[in-house]
């Protein structure tokens, strides 16, 4: 099985450097569970009864045990057949990105639970659970993505049929955080809507959180309740690592000033790489001007970082930029592919080698393009889910907040 589902569409001449990629890979030397095929139990399956008696890290009664009063022994039968075949773990999917949630189920060698979801003529959103949930640990997993408000309805929605239902647990998974820019005033008598939507998600019923790189780190405070705050970047760290790209001659590049703590902490996964920061002024929302370039990327090769891709404004211009700086190629590499027009035009006329994305927000197949490479995050997501449902540690090196926050 491969280290990384992906879906690349750049030919396979695209690297132009001849240099050999052993230093890089020495940047990334510790491979991330996320694709070290030991890591993932016994293959990818999707078959509920054997592997959960395996993979769960409980204990189940043992033929060895003391004998117990005859009266007991039927209930202790129908207990050990119980903890054998019920993981006491769901995951349901929204109808966001379901193709993300089968991808973490088969992972995590569970089927997606039973869910029905549908819309009334006049727009109202209908869910019910096709599967007892009573005293479980329930996972949901929505992107609040485009259609936004859609979505995100949906999820307060499963939630709270999740909590009516007697689900022990709630976390809702969030790959992508809609309103997350939302996150402070700039401006008098502006909303802080991403406070909002986490007292929505709060008050709906949910436990807890799971987040894949949320805009900004101080996001996580509007929560009352626990953020697990996962990142996408060792996925395209192990990517770029498979590339052969000398690392004397890579420039991480951030397309912001406000961006400068995540592009400093990818550059130091990358054989602690020089940085470069693109100087903008912004007129107003979805519109960016370049205005300076702070940093040398004359005959590198530069990787531009970003949490996310809206209009592609930002970046389009960062990249022409540093191409008139000369730049000699230019990755541009980001977790969340909102994909708003004209991104796809201003993405594929020529300015990137290549453009990297995961999928926490599904692509639709008229906005693909040949620079475009997919990267999946399931991997990265259902180990974090086993990890938090068995009350273990999720702050080793490749989900740890990487110096960012």
């Amino acid at each position: 099985m491969a280290s990384l589902l992906h879906f690349s569409f750049i030919p396979s001449s695209s690297s132009s450097s001849s240099c050999s990629s052993s230093s890089l890979f020495s940047a990334f030397h510790s491979r991330s569970p996320v694709s070290s095929p030991a890591r993932i139990r016994t293959g990818v399956r999707c078959n509920v009864m054997e592997p959960l008696k395996f993979m769960n890290g409980k204990p189940t009664l043992l033929n060895g045990e003391a004998a117990l009063p005859s009266v007991l022994s039927s209930r202790v039968q129908l207990e050990n057949v119980i903890s054998k075949n019920d993981t006491r773990l769901r995951i349901f999917s929204g109808t966001a990105n379901p193709a993300l949630s089968q991808e973490i189920a088969c992972y995590m060698g569970l089927e997606l639970g039973k869910i029905k979801i549908k819309r009334f003529a006049d727009g109202e959103i209908y869910v019910q659970l096709q599967e007892s949930v009573r005293g479980c640990d329930v996972y949901l997993v929505q992107p609040t993505c485009p259609p936004a408000n859609e979505n995100l309805m949906e999820l307060l929605i499963m939630i709270d049929a999740c909590r009516r239902a007697s689900a022990k647990n709630i976390t809702a998974v969030i790959p992508y955080f809609g309103y997350a820019r939302a996150d402070r005033k700039t401006q008098g008598r502006e909303s802080i809507a991403a406070k909002l939507v986490a007292n929505l998600i709060t008050e709906a019923g949910a436990n807890r959180v799971l987040a894949c790189d949320l805009h900004s780190g101080q996001s996580m405070g509007y929560f009352d309740i626990p953020v697990d705050h996962v990142y996408g970047q060792p996925v395209i760290l192990d990517y770029l690592a498979s590339k052969t790209i000398c690392s004397d001659d890579l420039v991480v590049v951030s397309p912001d000033v406000g961006g400068v703590a995540r592009a400093r902490a990818f550059a130091k996964k990358l054989s602690d790489a020089p940085l470069a920061i693109v100087d903008k002024r912004r007129h107003g929302h979805n519109v960016a001007e370049v205005m300076n370039l702070i940093g040398d990327v004359k005959g590198k090769v530069a990787v531009m970082v970003d949490d996310m891709i809206d209009t592609a404004g930002t970046i389009a211009k960062g990249a022409a930029l540093l191409h008139q700086e000369g730049a000699r190629e230019v990755y541009a590499c980001t977790t969340h592919a909102v994909f708003s027009p004209p991104a796809i035009e201003r993405l594929s006329n020529g300015l990137f080698q290549e453009v990297i994305i995961t999928n926490t927000i599904p692509v639709s197949e008229q906005n693909y393009f040949p620079q475009l490479t997919v990267l999946s995050v399931a991997n990265l997501l259902g180990e974090t889910i086993w990890r938090v449902h068995d009350d273990c540690s999720g702050g080793f090196e490749p989900y740890s907040t990487l110096g960012i926050d």
